[in-house]
């Protein structure tokens, strides 16, 4: 069932991923990088604070072929991706359950209390995303206060898999559940609007914000260099000129 959950994972992760490398117009080669990073990254980071070997790619190198499939379908068919492009937000609410729950499920695995295991989880369903984000030079959403819910649903699923269980019922009965827990959190916090508030309030965030300064538009140049666009009438005064000269003559 956890290979199940997996696969279907990396399917949703490498989707989203393509979607995102395609809205940042990266070439074939970056939106397979993006693609890999996005759908393993996560993963990757969770066997090595668990120090479980090999990595969980390594180990099923099909999911290698499975992310590298998509990237190709996107590249050789970009008339199919830019119709998902609107839905975007459903493969990444679908990688974040199921990489979260599957996180949570391998670190019981591998002896982890349920505090580390949770905390396994969202690491498994969110720092994929992370690293694309930063990649694609963007607060990741993870860190932000001005977007929806996003750790916070992991965290959340990831316990409706764990007291069910300690409870006494079936892990696999419980795996689907904490998936669509995970999901529909992450849709409803998308559709509404659920935020955190910042630590230190709105001042505080204002005065960060001034302290970062504005976002410069692409076409900012820096030290000053900008030149002011060429004028197609000449000014009044160096037309009086020219035309005192040409009567001097």
């Amino acid at each position: 069932m956890v290979q199940i959950i997996e696969y279907a994972a990396v399917i949703a992760a490498a989707i989203y991923a393509v979607g995102l490398a395609r809205r940042h117009g990266m070439d074939p080669v970056g939106t397979l990088a993006m693609a890999i990073i996005v759908s393993f990254g996560g993963g990757t980071l969770r066997d090595l604070l668990l120090d479980r070997h090999p990595l969980f790619w390594i180990e099923r190198e099909q999911y290698v072929a499975v992310v590298a499939g998509i990237t190709a379908l996107s590249v050789l068919a970009p008339e199919r991706v830019a119709r998902l492009e609107g839905w975007l937000m459903l493969p990444d609410a679908l990688g974040l359950g199921l990489f979260a729950i599957t996180g949570v499920v391998i670190a019981q695995r591998e002896g982890a209390g349920p505090l580390v295991s949770s905390l396994m989880g969202v690491v498994t369903g969110t720092f994929g995303g992370v690293i694309g984000e930063v990649i694609c030079n963007r607060v990741p959403s993870l860190f932000s206060s001005t977007t929806p819910l996003y750790a916070s649903c992991a965290f959340a699923g990831a316990w409706c898999y764990l007291i069910p269980v300690w409870v006494g019922a079936s892990p696999q009965a419980v795996q689907p559940f904490a998936v669509a827990v995970v999901v529909t959190l992450r849709l409803i916090a998308v559709r509404r609007d659920w935020r955190l508030k910042p630590v230190g309030g709105p001042d505080d965030a204002a005065s960060a914000a001034d302290l970062i300064g504005p976002v410069q538009p692409p076409s900012f140049q820096p030290f000053g260099e900008r030149r002011a666009p060429a004028s197609r009438k000449p000014p009044k005064s160096s037309r009086k000129a020219k035309a005192s000269r040409r009567r001097g003559r």
